[in-house]
């Protein structure tokens, strides 16, 4: 697939901060042979989209292995923007900021998340070309079609419950009705963003108020977040129901 990316210059971002709670140092945690955060570095690489490749983390081990993988890290994130609810928005004006002070501008910018380790180059570049092709637009965000539907979510009032959504379908309440039924409702996943770099600080905002969906396929959008989420990847592996880039590089050792 032939990109348009020579008429623009876009950095690839990889945000790994150390702090994971729910499954500890997640970002570099083993997955078939190599550490998580090094298949987003390989499929940025292989996509031929980025001028730059670069690691936004807090921890120098991180650094280590992202260089390592060939991302670049010319800086530590601070902490103080490194936190649970550290909202995405603050790291991102932050590490373009900078990238700008030093003499790297860029027309756009793609957030690609480690924990999404089966989106791949293919899938970069089938998104950069959907955004470029969908302008005017602020950015491109990766959805799929929801699991659990709002339709039947509940809000808790004291010692009642109301549904979230409000709806009928031939007089029948959402929260009663069959899941096909019910309107198609997306949910974002973490496999990808792209958006035009002066976007966050026009808008205040990674995304601005044009977004334009990217539907992801297959496994593109799987998430890893919980234990859970790393079980079924590795039962999706073993199964081969899924596959993971080979690497020239052999697999970076952590010393536990």
């Amino acid at each position: 697939m032939k990109n348009d990316s020579s008429e623009h210059s876009v950095v690839a971002l990889i945000p790994a901060r150390s702090g994971s709670k729910r499954i500890p140092d997640k970002n570099i945690k083993i997955l078939g042979e190599h550490p998580l955060i090094s298949y987003s570095i390989k499929a940025a690489k292989e996509s031929s989209i980025f001028k730059k490749i670069i690691c936004v983390t807090d921890s120098n081990l991180y650094k280590d292995i992202a260089e390592y993988y060939g991302a670049e890290v010319p800086i530590l994130r601070p902490r103080s923007i490194s936190g649970d609810f550290s909202p995405d928005i603050d790291w991102v004006k932050w590490i373009l900021s900078y990238l700008e002070e030093s003499g790297l501008s860029f027309d756009a910018y793609s957030i690609l998340r480690p924990t999404s380790p089966f989106r791949n180059a293919l899938t970069i570049r089938r998104a950069w070309k959907e955004f470029i092709e969908s302008q005017p637009s602020h950015s491109l965000r990766a959805i799929q079609k929801c699991k659990e539907h709002p339709g039947k979510m509940w809000d808790i009032k004291g010692n009642k419950i109301y549904p979230i959504l409000e709806g009928k379908i031939d007089g029948t309440p959402y929260h009663s009705s069959q899941y096909s039924a019910l309107p198609e409702i997306y949910v974002q996943n973490a496999s990808l963003e792209f958006s035009w770099t002066k976007v966050p600080f026009k808008y205040n905002s990674i995304s601005g108020d044009l977004i334009t969906p990217f539907i992801s396929k297959d496994y593109e959008g799987f998430d890893i977040n919980l234990l859970e989420d790393w079980i079924i990847a590795d039962h999706y592996l073993d199964k081969g129901t899924v596959s993971l880039p080979s690497f020239e590089e052999k697999p970076y050792k952590i010393n536990n």
